[in-house]
């Protein structure tokens, strides 16, 4: 994915504005995974005027996605690009060829614009003024998506798309669909197990070297909780940080008890808080919070909290807890995203201690409970006690190791065992 040759954009109408801006074109189009997110995008862009904001983390394919379906790019991060930038939409829209003719809008797309102070301003100007000639693309970090929730500027002028690390279910259908699930669809032996091996962000997904993931890994999580800490906050100790960013891998899939790891960390249980959500907006890891008919009550429980990686997991428990989770929380914002309804991930549990791992909720009402095993065993006896208590149509419990079945998940009512192939295959 990292290997590149440098090619100079030339616009379709034939303006060569090389000196200002240049993409990375992969050396080999063999290497390059097709992803969901492509068909997303080009639907969103054939059809709606709005800006489309994809947010993301790092790593997870974001720029390589809008490179290929931009005719400009142009990157914060990039000095003669800021310059450009910094000029205003006026000169962004002449180096783009807004002031001739032709006979579709141009696409723009700006990486990581979130750092320029203005840059909701920057986009208003440019999208109001030229709307009808231009299609805008913005990416950028998680940061993109804290700041765009800052007051209402851009409001009515874009949509939201949050890109997830590769999947089973992206794995055997890159198409864009009108429904949440799809007929399950066998994926190959090699890819199942390089994706649980080396996780679903690209690079490592695509090399499938054991060496190479783990420094890949290794880099990452050091760029994420040092390095990007202390360029896009202000906290002051990294080191601790650093710290409860490693208690964290080792408890994920597990209730997050913030008391604890203050304790552990020699900070207070205030500062604990404040830390996590910093790592969720950085996209090292998400909360799962439980699920109750009074949204009050589930505010006074602990979440669990969840990697979002889950290829460097050593206990095979977490491991199949966390695969699970991700694959859940990608379908819950791929399917919001799309406008096919408003979906969240929960999870359910009562004072009598019995509980169920995930728990899918479709607009305002329960669609069906997922409880993840990483071996053999007979059914839990709270998928089908939870079921009937919320009336939910389906309980499913995951075989991590199943064989893959051509059925249809989604055709039974009762509790009932299916392998992980099958069932995230009919997501996304």
């Amino acid at each position: 994915m990292r290997n590149a040759g440098l090619e100079i954009i030339v616009l379709r109408n034939g303006l060569d504005f090389s000196a200002v801006y240049c993409r990375m074109v992969p050396v080999s189009e063999s290497k390059y995974q097709p992803r969901l997110y492509d068909s997303f995008l080009e639907h969103h862009l054939r059809n709606y005027r709005q800006m489309a904001f994809l947010t993301g983390p790092r790593q997870v394919g974001k720029t390589t996605a809008c490179r290929r379906l931009g005719d400009v790019y142009l990157n914060w991060d990039n000095e003669d690009h800021r310059e450009l930038i910094l000029q205003g939409p006026g000169a962004v829209a002449s180096q783009a060829g807004l002031d001739r003719i032709s006979d579709r809008p141009v696409t723009v797309v700006f990486d990581e614009l979130h750092k320029y102070r203005r840059w909701k301003l920057f986009l208003k100007g440019l999208f109001d003024t030229y709307e009808e000639r231009i299609r805008i693309l913005v990416t950028g970090s998680s940061r993109l998506d804290v700041y765009r929730r800052g007051g209402d500027s851009l409001m009515g002028r874009y949509f939201l798309f949050r890109m997830h690390p590769l999947s089973a279910g992206e794995l055997v259908q890159i198409e864009r669909s009108s429904s949440p699930v799809h007929a399950p669809r066998p994926l190959p032996d090699r890819d199942w197990e390089a994706l649980l091996e080396h996780g679903g962000y690209p690079e490592p997904y695509v090399r499938r070297e054991r060496t190479f993931s783990r420094r890949w890994r290794e880099l990452r999580r050091s760029q994420l909780l040092r390095d990007e800490i202390r360029d896009l906050t202000r906290i002051q100790e990294i080191d601790q940080l650093a710290i409860l960013g490693r208690l964290l891998e080792k408890r994920s899939g597990g209730q997050l008890v913030y008391s604890t790891l203050a304790r552990e960390v020699r900070v207070s249980e205030n500062t604990v808080r404040s830390w996590v959500s910093v790592l969720c907006s950085l996209y090292y890891g998400f909360l799962l919070r439980p699920w109750f008919r009074s949204v009050a009550k589930a505010l006074r429980k602990e979440p669990k909290w969840f990697l979002r990686d889950w290829s460097g997991i050593e206990d095979p428990g977490r491991r199949a807890e966390t695969f699970c989770a991700c694959h859940l929380l990608k379908a819950v914002e791929v399917w919001s995203d799309l406008g096919l309804g408003s979906f969240e991930l929960r999870y359910i549990r009562d004072k009598q201690q019995r509980e169920v791992d995930f728990l899918v909720v479709r607009d305002g009402e329960p669609w069906f409970l997922v409880e993840a095993r990483h071996g053999e065993g007979g059914l839990s006896p709270s998928l089908s006690w939870f079921q009937r208590q919320i009336s939910c149509p389906h309980a499913f419990q995951v075989a991590m190791h199943g064989a893959y079945v051509d059925a249809d998940c989604f055709s039974y009512r009762q509790p009932i065992v299916v392998p992980a192939r099958t069932l995230f295959s009919q997501l996304v």
